[in-house]
């Protein structure tokens, strides 16, 4: 039996990216609104291990300033054709430059644009707009490369706590959970 947590999720990861049939990567991330209001939304998993599991997106959105507000989250993997879930708590912090840079320059070029063309989380008046907006953007940057904007970068989630779910029959279902203490981890169950 897998008595790291972070070999247990290589373990399950590589199994959802083997069966899943779409976004084996998709996870959901919870974050704590401005009015303490809890707020989720599905992200993409871009890098992971003991360092924590990263992610990307616009640092001037909605989630960006929860997480400035309150540097806490919660995501969740659930993959329904393996019957696993896994759920991961902890502390959030920036990704470095460096990694983000490495990141945005392995994204398609069209999603690259979009980076620039969006102002995520705001109010658009219509689809015309974004994709006029795509298209002075593409415009901008015909024949060069185009550069991580500065206000888009990746944040990493710490975990202090991972919980591994597993379906058993008659809802008789396994429940793992781990613990962060200081360098170590203790681990335990939970009744289902």
């Amino acid at each position: 039996m897998i008595t790291d947590p972070f070999a247990l999720f290589d373990d399950w990861y590589a199994e959802a990216r083997a069966s899943e049939p779409n976004d084996s990567n998709a996870m959901a991330l919870a974050t704590v609104g401005l009015d303490g209001q809890p707020s989720v939304r599905m992200v993409l998993l871009k890098g992971h291990g003991p360092g924590g599991f990263v992610f990307y997106t616009n640092r001037e959105g909605r989630k960006a300033a929860e997480l400035a507000a309150t540097p806490k989250a919660a995501l969740l993997f659930h993959w329904k054709s393996l019957r696993r879930q896994i759920r991961i708590e902890g502390a959030v912090t920036l990704a470095s430059d460096a990694e983000s840079d490495a990141y945005f320059a392995s994204r398609s070029r069209d999603s690259q644009l979009g980076a620039w063309a969006s102002d995520q989380s705001r109010p658009l008046a219509d689809r015309a707009t974004f994709e006029a907006r795509y298209e002075e953007v593409r415009s901008r940057f015909e024949g060069d490369g185009v550069p991580r904007p500065p206000h888009w970068g990746g944040y990493r989630v710490t975990p202090d706590r991972l919980e591994f779910w597993q379906d058993r029959a008659h809802r008789l279902h396994e429940r793992r959970v781990f613990t962060r203490n200081g360098d170590s981890w203790s681990e335990g169950l939970l009744y289902p």
